[in-house]
């Protein structure tokens, strides 16, 4: 590379980290309907919150990472499934949009799956999963996954002692016909406090914009919280195996969430960089007789801004 390219290659990653900036900014200023006492709450229980110069430098970093690992996905056909789990409020849903946020919807994709249907509940636990695989060249990252029955169906009475009993002796061995096609499987968990939790719930309920966040399970899973503790053990326990093991991340700083699990998984996977032809942009064909019409007025949203 030259000093020229150089030049050029930190221009554009400090004009990427100012839109980041921006971005982070955005999504503050989206929150105007917390009060300033729940602001001043909030701030006192993270008074060693990670610095948001350093979060977003690494951020950056570590996306650039994540299109490497996407282009060796493409290159060498390798199927990548990454389960994402843990506590409701957890963080899982921000780490998902920061691994996503750069990368090509073609490539890499997100599944979360609605309760299921009646004619979903008569058929094999894990087949309504299946067609949500990761092919030949895809990452797919589960926003939960067939796990819910070791965790809400459980605890929640949706399935019997002898379903969830089922499914312990089924997942082991479905995971490593997984990994046996070549799928390079991760799980996550997220973890919280239970102060925590109950902390960004406050903060959910006092958000009108976030107030969508909050469904009947999520507060009912605060009232049972040593059972989904319980179940989460379990589920560990009888789930943790060598060809697929389980990660905690723990999730009381978000920032940290993110960055520690986006780093981890990249150690996770054996990718390597890619060369691509340097793209040229062609010239354009002019055609003299061609006269652009003038579209009606109509047409064209108002210029409020």
């Amino acid at each position: 590379m030259t000093r020229e390219d150089d030049s050029t290659t930190m221009a554009w990653l400090e004009d990427e980290l100012q839109d980041m900036l921006d971005e982070g900014i955005e999504v503050e200023s989206a929150e105007p309907m917390l009060s300033m006492e729940l602001r001043k709450i909030y701030r006192a229980q993270h008074p060693e919150m990670l610095d948001r110069q350093v979060y977003f430098r690494n951020l950056l970093r570590l996306q650039a990472e994540l299109i490497k690992l996407q282009d060796w996905v493409v290159e060498t056909g390798a199927k990548v499934l990454v389960i994402m789990e843990g506590r409701d409020a957890a963080g899982k849903g921000g780490v998902i949009k920061r691994i996503t946020q750069r990368l090509n919807p073609r490539v890499a994709r997100v599944v979360a799956l609605p309760a299921p249907s009646r004619r979903e509940q008569s058929q094999w636990y894990f087949q309504r999963y299946v067609p949500y695989l990761p092919s030949g060249g895809e990452i797919v990252l589960f926003d939960r996954s067939w796990y819910n029955r070791a965790g809400v169906e459980r605890v929640m009475g949706f399935a019997d002692d002898d379903q969830v009993e089922t499914f312990f002796k089924d997942v082991p061995e479905f995971e490593r016909m997984l990994v046996r096609s070549n799928t390079i499987v991760l799980k996550y968990w997220f973890s919280i406090t239970d102060e925590e939790q109950q902390l960004r719930f406050m903060m959910r309920i006092h958000d009108p914009m976030k107030q969508w966040k909050l469904s009947p399970m999520d507060l009912e899973s605060r009232v049972r919280w040593e059972k989904y503790t319980e179940a989460k053990e379990d589920m560990l326990a009888r789930t943790n195996i060598p060809e697929a093991p389980w990660y905690v991340v723990e999730g009381n700083d978000k920032k940290r969430e993110r960055l520690n699990c986006i780093e981890h998984l990249l150690s996770q996977i054996p990718y390597s960089d890619v060369a691509s032809e340097k793209v040229s942009l062609p010239d354009r064909e002019y055609n003299p007789k061609y006269e652009r019409q003038v579209l009606p007025d109509e047409l064209y949203v108002p210029k409020v801004y």
